[in-house]
């Protein structure tokens, strides 16, 4: 293990009632495991109150310190500090006390992090408004609603903007942690960490939340719910707008404004994601070729295919298949 260096970088991990732990205890291992290599970070965890605060699950993490205790001569060399989120962020907006430390922390800290909803937070005090910032998939919407002046990304798992960082839910903080590792210590340390902590090394920031077409409403009528299936089962089909309206019996207008309506975004962006989603499964799941896969998903080219998976996922659909292909087709392929 590496000895501490004699002026570690500060890292202050903020929690509050109802956090998520794996918000905490995932970015805060990457850190400890950076320690056996560089010896580079002091890490403390802050809550209001020191000792056990309970998170939203089953354990309770013991915080070093109260945040309150803090002095401004602590924050003068802090590095970094990371606000963690969990079902109980919302309601620790109304905590004066949190807010008016997280201002005052970021105002000094080298970088400002937040993990998962902790980027609400971070909005309360004001410090995203006016740039890039993402939170977990389901909480992209009410932050974009509730703080207008964030530049909201529903996709990435993490976003840079200047000293700012937000990652999207739960494991995306360990990505963004990998990330802040290889800045300060190098890609050798970083790919080292990830190989002990056994995840992938290293998913970019531009990555999709794999599940983001999850949150788009389900229609409640049911001829747009049935079509929704069938979109979903029929990548390969003719899906514009003329052949879906004529399967729901409405003029292609009326249809492409209740769609837009019932299920939030317009047809041919849901039948784009639609086709994106097969061609991922495809590319997980198969050793089929490019060109079948492209045209199995609709997209028609493997040229189609790849500038939309660079649009939406910031990776080529052959990169995208080495770091998220099942170990299962791998080992059967060998």
């Amino acid at each position: 293990m590496a000895q501490m260096v004699p002026n570690p970088r500060k890292i202050f991990f903020v929690i509050f009632p109802n956090y998520q732990v794996l918000d905490v205890a995932g970015p805060m291992e990457a850190f400890g495991k950076a320690n056996e290599y560089a010896g580079d970070y002091a890490i403390t965890l802050l809550a209001k109150q020191a000792g056990a605060t309970k998170s939203s699950g089953p354990v309770s993490l013991i915080a070093d310190r109260s945040f309150l205790d803090v002095t401004k001569q602590e924050l003068t060399n802090l590095d970094t500090l990371i606000v963690c989120g969990g079902e109980g962020a919302h309601l620790a907006l109304g905590d004066e006390q949190l807010i008016d430390f997280v201002t005052c922390a970021a105002r000094q800290a080298r970088r400002v992090v937040s993990i998962c909803t902790g980027a609400f937070i971070l909005a309360e005090a004001g410090l995203l408004n006016k740039r890039r910032a993402t939170t977990h998939w389901d909480g992209v919407e009410l932050l974009a609603r509730n703080y207008p002046e964030i530049e909201v990304e529903s996709d990435p798992i993490y976003v840079c903007d200047g000293r700012f960082w937000t990652s999207a839910g739960v494991t995306a903080g360990i990505d963004l942690s990998l990330a802040l590792i290889e800045k300060d210590l190098g890609a050798a340390t970083a790919l080292a960490i990830a190989r002990r902590l056994v995840v992938y090394m290293m998913r970019p920031g531009g990555q999709s939340q794999f599940s983001a077409q999850l949150k788009f409403q389900r229609p409640k009528q049911n001829r747009l719910s049935s079509l929704i299936d069938w979109i979903d089962h029929n990548s390969a089909q003719d899906l514009g707008i003329p052949a879906l309206a004529a399967r729901c019996a409405m003029s292609e207008r009326h249809f492409a404004r209740c769609f837009a309506e019932e299920v939030g975004i317009t047809p041919a962006r849901f039948v784009e994601h639609s086709r994106l989603e097969h061609a991922r499964r495809l590319l997980e799941q198969t050793e089929e070729t490019m060109d079948s896969i492209a045209h199995e998903s609709g997209f028609g080219s493997a040229e189609i295919l790849r500038r939309t998976f660079q649009r939406h996922l910031h990776l080529a659909p052959s990169d995208y298949r080495h770091r998220f292909g099942s170990s299962l087709r791998k080992g059967n392929s060998k």
